[in-house]
């Protein structure tokens, strides 16, 4: 991966992004015939903060996108306003364009509309380490470049390029890179199909702030 594709977004870049997510949010979120409250509440975030993402004051991390997409029984790219001609079978490396998320940056790698979505990831150093996941599903991820901090409940794996993890999101999770460069992955998760299927994302975490000086 070269350093200009896990650079930070231009200001202009993540503008943008913020003004098709905001409106987006809401849309997605009244289709799905659900109360601020309840949103927020399954997504393990503040009326407040789903708010201000929904009026564009907040950039939503990924972490939030994806909770968001299960909760809303959609994808990321539809979240994005993003959306596919078709499902073609074969994702081609030059239709992967990077979109930025509350520091993250992240490529399609695989088909919209399906019930998993593939994602190819940089996460740098220090960057949403600290927000624990719980909610339905599975997960699996591919080491590809740098170390990857799992905690998946109590444990915590440290993870180098060829290492994978395929997990349970029920179990309470969260990752970080370990190293100043950041880390790459392969990503896939399942979605949820129907927006009422579960609303069990919780619980909220304790803080949005990147984590800092967290070792294993």
């Amino acid at each position: 991966m070269t350093s200009h594709e896990t650079g930070p977004p231009a200001p202009e870049a993540a503008a943008d992004a913020v003004s098709v997510v905001a409106p987006q949010l809401r849309s997605l979120r009244r289709r799905a015939a659900l109360t601020l409250e309840a949103a927020a509440r399954a997504a393990g975030l503040s009326p407040a903060h789903l708010s201000r993402l929904e009026t564009g004051q907040r950039q939503p991390s990924l972490p939030m996108l994806l909770a968001l997409a299960r909760v809303y029984g959609t994808t990321v790219s539809e979240l994005l306003g993003e959306t596919a001609p078709d499902r073609d079978a074969v994702v081609r490396a030059d239709a992967m364009e990077p979109t930025y998320a509350g520091g993250w940056t992240y490529w399609q790698a695989g088909g919209a509309g399906r019930g998993m979505q593939a994602l190819r990831v940089h996460v740098p150093h220090g960057s949403q380490g600290d927000i624990v996941r719980v909610h339905p599903g599975e997960e699996w991820l591919h080491v590809l470049r740098g170390r990857l901090r799992l905690r998946l409940g109590d444990t915590v794996h440290l993870l180098g390029p060829g290492d994978g993890a395929h997990f349970d999101s029920l179990t309470p999770h969260r990752i970080a890179a370990r190293d100043p460069d950041g880390v790459d992955l392969l990503f896939v998760h399942t979605l949820l199909q129907s927006p009422t299927a579960a609303l069990c994302l919780g619980p909220a975490p304790t803080t949005t702030h990147p984590a800092s000086g967290e070792t294993p």
